[in-house]
């Protein structure tokens, strides 16, 4: 297809940024990518490879690497914004105080920041003054960097609250490889994207225990229900749960071994505490931060979130991983689709109560 080419800052050159630059590069825009170790920069320009986060990859010759924020976003109107939650806020603070004109800033990360509560596109909107800030836009969906970067077939979605803009990052990214979808309901594609990393943590637990196919199917079953249950509970369509943002990336990360979720997961269920297993991942798991949001957020809307609850007693309270699988299954009896159809109902009654206050 024919494109507009255009000048991209990646911000966060770790696998899921180095992949997505591979994407952007593919279709011929000039990209920058940030990191900021000055040695992983200096390997990016010299051999095209970042050998930490995508071994074996070779990266196109376009992208180059820089180490200062300001040459990176130097000419640009869109950034893609690839860091772990509890970065982003400082990085957007440096943002702030050297940019001059508007961005688009395409988030891709998964998470939701503890205690504020707030999703990554209302940090940003709380970070960014509205002359510095064009639109957020935010890209998720079933998506291991390892995959993306061997140009193996890949489905996105992108949402924004200005769906031009949504669809713009969708002709920026979308070619033979990486098909990209949009979706108006940016809430329901935040949510979906930052707690499927609780129920993945899960599923490894339940692997490392060694409990098998069962175990693992009724976890990302019921998972799903409860991020159903919560993201519709702050607004989110039910439908997007069913699509790429809600089921789909909910089973790549429950499955797979390239899903760093997953496999903090199964060593906790193989019996390693959380400190060892952080320490042996060397990579940022978001799961175990967005627990404790999703936990506080359970409490403020009052959502039934089991599994939630148990894995939050287990990675902050020292439950034995075997003890917290025993405490789901010996629950009280319930009827499967009861608690949605209360969610159902109570989106019903809050839209008659807009119609008539209108």
């Amino acid at each position: 297809m024919e494109r507009n080419r255009e000048s991209v800052a990646v911000v966060g050159a770790g696998s899921w940024g180095t992949a997505l630059a591979m994407v952007l590069a593919d279709n011929g825009h000039d990209i920058r990518l940030w990191g900021h170790k000055p040695e992983q920069i200096d390997e990016i320009n010299r051999h095209h490879t970042n050998k930490k986060y995508l071994s074996g990859v070779q990266l196109p010759e376009e992208i180059r690497g820089y180490s200062s924020l300001e040459e990176a976003l130097a000419g640009t109107q869109i950034m893609i914004l690839a860091l772990p939650t509890k970065a982003i806020r400082e990085v957007l603070g440096e943002i702030r105080e050297i940019r001059t004109k508007p961005l688009t800033i395409v988030h891709v990360s998964k998470g939701i920041e503890p205690d504020s509560l707030l999703r990554i596109s209302e940090m940003i909107d709380e970070e960014m003054p509205e002359d510095l800030l064009e639109s957020v836009v935010v890209l998720s969906g079933p998506s291991h960097a390892e995959e993306v970067s061997l140009r193996h077939p890949t489905t996105v979605t992108v949402s924004s609250k200005n769906m031009k803009a949504a669809e713009k990052v969708q002709d920026l990214f979308i070619n033979s490889n990486f098909r990209v979808y949009t979706n108006p309901d940016i809430i329901g594609v935040e949510i979906g994207g930052a707690l499927k990393n609780i129920i993945a943590l899960a599923a490894g637990i339940t692997d490392g225990l060694g409990y098998g196919d069962n175990a693992k199917a009724a976890l990302i079953t019921r998972g799903l229900a409860e991020i159903a249950r919560l993201g519709m509970k702050m607004g989110a369509s039910p439908l997007t749960f069913s699509g790429l943002a809600g089921i789909g990336d909910l089973i790549v990360t429950c499955t797979s071994v390239h899903s760093r979720n997953w496999r903090a997961g199964n060593l906790l269920g193989k019996g390693h505490n959380l400190q060892e297993v952080l320490d042996n991942m060397g990579m940022v798991v978001e799961g175990v931060r967005t627990t404790k949001a999703a936990h506080q957020l359970a409490k403020k809307y009052n959502v039934k979130m089991p599994i939630t609850n148990v894995l939050y007693d287990v990675l902050f309270n020292n439950v034995n991983a075997k003890d917290a699988v025993d405490m789901l299954m010996g629950r009280g009896k319930t009827h499967e689709m009861e608690d949605l159809a209360n969610v159902l109902e109570d989106q019903t009654e809050n839209k008659k109560q807009e119609k008539l206050n209108n």
